[in-house]
């Protein structure tokens, strides 16, 4: 057909149209394959949804026989519900890496084949990669920038969820295993991808016995079954004036999960192409998540039925992002507490800021959570199609877009022999992804736009259209486009306007954005985090700094105390404070010294770690920090209050009668006196007066502070002075700069002088 399409050389056509629909036609996309790569193709999408479909994992605690079912458990319902329900932080951890170990593993070889086919098939149809043909479904050649700019206007609101979560659950499991600064492990996050987190709403709900939307027990105790939720989802979208399911949706659809065979559960709507078959296939549960479920994929079947007369290629939604997002829109009416009130599955509707702070966070935790995994799914993707990493990184290049975006990490290492992304439905499927994040945002706008045209007055999130023709009609109208024009007109046709836009997302969660704002400011909680060596490492130092300001702040003002106002009591203030530096230097450098061991290539990063570890006198036993800081006092203590017999007159022993101190005094004399016998009688009274009661403490200054440079790695505190100069030849230098500054016929007795007073120290040392 696409020979035949060719012929006609549509790209002359002046009817819009009909040349959209000839361009349809001309792409086959893996139809282009000769007969070989088509079988090739189909054959590995085969293979790696098998793997998926069938795999089972052993239970948490038994053991298992290689090809044996015996102890093992399918993904659908058995680990999703442990893995929504469990609190076991390596109950949880063990399926993670059993499904991702299981699945992925397999599929890897056979997914590089895909890759290399796919793209192929691609250049056959006139694009450079796969990923170019899978944009090109959005007909806007700035779509990459455009997105990655509604991400980042989500951003904001995502980073305050993902910081007071994470604070939740380090909480929960200990500050070891989740690192208040860090991203979050990935398998504790209610689902194997961590795409959204509303299982774990019963550890971060707000406000513990205000109202919190969840009618999965009402639906229980009421009966409910398969059929009645999609009996119920069916009754909304008719009250709105859409289409009643057709007979053959009921005959053929598969609701539950059948006993007798391999299925595969993933919810997901088809159309026959007949016009009148259409099914959803779904292991349906009874719980609101299913009725919310239900109502997406009957959302997908409403589409089918509006454009089902148009041509067959126009039989799409106007862009892959708008058909996710009907039946999630028409969820934001079906979910608020005034709805399932009205349908008779919540008694009462609490109007009060708490209650409204529960629903909005059990709605993000939903529709927020999910953003940025929704956003790097096919960024990852789009990656690999075009070439900017190799097969031989795929599993780095996930978890390092995984960690960018979501601020999440795998609890335990992982290699390039695993093949983490073919843990996830979409990949082994071949399901592009971005749809879903263009589905996340537009829905909003949607929402928006109907509650407007309902004439809803108040906050956007308490908007229903249930029962109102008016707003259905408007989007029906969209709906009957299908793909026969570019979206920006569809997206007029319901909003006003052409574009994408977060606004009415943001408009709609602006209670909780500021909630989250104040609660992580009350709870001096982090926002943000980081992705690698250096990252961490980074962020550590930032604290760091942030502490040791204070920390030495502090030891200045006591020193200062102390310099300006030299007491007794000063002084044990200023070694009181001391000993408290030391201890923080002391746990400080240990950090330091193990993000150096770690490694990093950022010379920054590793010169101001290398500078914090070395810790001076604090690397002595504490004992010692003492005596060292009470010897330093001493000393200081004799040189600021020494004081001289003033020349010329007679002075009695502990009495400061007659006494003057070094400055202003003495340095005055000495300074302007040329008077041979007073200069020498004030330097005589110093070097005596001082020098000789601090004597005996010197000695064991300097045996502390040499066994304080030993500790720090230096052979003496000479050695340890020196470090900051950076030179192995320090020495020599300055001896090179003395000779320069001294007559030659002086220089070898000064030389001989300086070494021979370095041998004395080194002896007494």
């Amino acid at each position: 057909m696409a020979a035949e399409a060719n012929a006609f050389e549509w790209n002359t056509f002046e009817d819009e149209l009909m040349k959209r629909e000839f361009k349809m036609i001309a792409d086959i996309g893996y139809a282009s394959l000769d007969e070989a790569g088509v079988i090739e193709i189909n054959t590995l999408l085969s293979q790696m949804g098998t793997i998926y479909s069938t795999t089972k994992v052993c239970k948490f605690g038994l053991s298992c026989e290689a090809g044996a079912d015996n102890n093992r458990v399918a993904f659908d319902p058995d680990i999703t519900n442990v893995l929504a329900k469990s609190r076991n932080y390596y109950e949880l951890l063990h399926y993670w890496r059993s499904w991702h170990d299981d699945v992925g593993i397999p599929m890897r070889e056979d997914y590089i084949k895909f890759v290399e086919l796919s793209n192929a098939a691609a250049v056959l149809n006139g694009y450079n990669n796969t990923g170019e043909y899978w944009r090109s479904a959005y007909e806007t050649e700035s779509f990459r920038d455009d997105i990655e700019s509604l991400m980042q206007q989500v951003k904001p609101l995502y980073d305050e969820l993902h910081a007071y979560t994470r604070d939740r659950l380090a909480k929960w499991y200990g500050t070891d295993k989740v690192d208040l600064k860090g991203p979050i492990p990935a398998h504790l996050l209610g689902n194997m991808w961590a795409q959204q987190w509303d299982n774990l709403y019963d550890m971060l709900e707000p406000y513990p016995g205000a109202q919190a939307v969840d009618v999965t027990d009402a639906m229980v105790e009421q009966e409910y079954d398969a059929l009645k939720i999609f009996q119920v989802s069916e009754e909304f979208f008719t009250s709105i004036g859409f289409h009643a399911m057709p007979e053959e949706f009921w005959n053929h659809s598969m609701i539950v999960k059948p006993t007798d065979r391999e299925v595969v559960c993933y919810a997901s709507a088809w159309d026959f192409y007949n016009k009148k078959d259409f099914r959803i296939k779904q292991c349906t549960d009874i719980t609101m998540s299913w009725l919310s479920t239900t109502h997406h994929e009957m959302g997908h079947v409403e589409y089918f039925l509006y454009y089902k007369d148009q041509p067959v290629k126009f039989r799409n939604g106007a862009n892959p992002g708008f058909h996710e997002a009907i039946g999630d829109t028409i969820g934001l009416s079906v979910e608020t507490p005034a709805h399932l009130n009205k349908i008779g599955l919540l008694d009462k509707v609490e109007d009060n800021e708490e209650a409204d702070i529960n629903f909005l966070m059990k709605k993000a935790l939903d529709k927020i959570a999910f953003l940025p995994f929704g956003y790097m799914i096919d960024q990852w993707r789009w990656d690999l199609f075009d070439g900017t990493f190799s097969s031989d990184e795929m599993n780095e290049k996930w978890w390092d877009v995984r960690c960018k975006y979501q601020g999440i990490q795998p609890a335990v290492e992982r290699t390039e022999e695993n093949f983490d992304p073919g843990a996830k439905f979409h990949i082994p499927n071949n399901t592009p992804y971005i749809r879903y994040f263009v589905s996340f945002i537009v829905q909003f706008q949607f929402h928006k736009a109907l509650c407007d045209t309902a004439g809803h007055t108040g906050p956007l999130y308490k908007c229903d259209i249930y029962e109102n023709k008016e707003a259905g009609a408007k989007l029906a109208a969209a709906l009957e486009l299908g793909y026969s024009k570019p979206w920006p007109e569809a997206m007029q046709l319901i909003t006003g306007q052409p574009d994408m836009d977060a606004s009415a997302l943001m408009d709609y969660f602006d209670p909780l954005i500021t909630w989250l704002k104040q609660e992580n400011e009350k709870n001096d909680v982090h926002v943000g985090w980081w992705c690698s060596k250096e990252g961490e490492a980074q962020q550590w130092l930032d604290d760091y700094n942030a502490e040791a300001e204070k920390v030495i702040y502090n030891s200045v003002v006591a020193s200062w105390t102390f310099n300006t106002n030299v007491t007794d009591y000063n002084a044990e203030q200023e070694i009181a404070v001391a000993l408290v530096q030391a201890k923080f230097d002391k746990e400080k450098g240990t950090e330091a010294e193990a993000y150096i061991e770690k490694g990093t290539e950022d010379e920054q990063i590793l010169r101001e770690l290398n500078k914090i570890k070395v810790i001076g006198t604090s690397k002595l036993p504490d004992d010692e920090v003492e005596e060292y800081e009470q010897t330093v006092s001493d000393m200081s203590t004799i040189y600021s209050t020494g004081k001289v017999c003033k020349y010329g007159s007679s002075c009695t022993a502990g009495s400061d009668e007659n006494m003057v101190p070094l400055d202003p005094d003495i340095t005055r004399v000495l300074a302007t006196s040329r008077d041979y016998d007073e200069l020498s009688h004030y330097w005589t009274g110093w070097h005596n007066n001082v020098g000789t009661p601090i004597r005996p403490l010197y000695t064991p200054y300097v045996k502390l502070s040499n066994k304080a440079a030993s500790l720090n790695g230096f052979s003496d505190a000479g050695e340890y002075w020196r470090r900051d100069y950076e030179s192995d030849t320090f020495v020599k230098d300055v001896g090179d700069l003395l000779k320069q500054l001294t007559p030659p016929q002086q220089q070898s007795s000064v030389i001989k002088w300086i070494f021979r007073r370095r041998r004395i120290l080194a002896k007494r040392l």
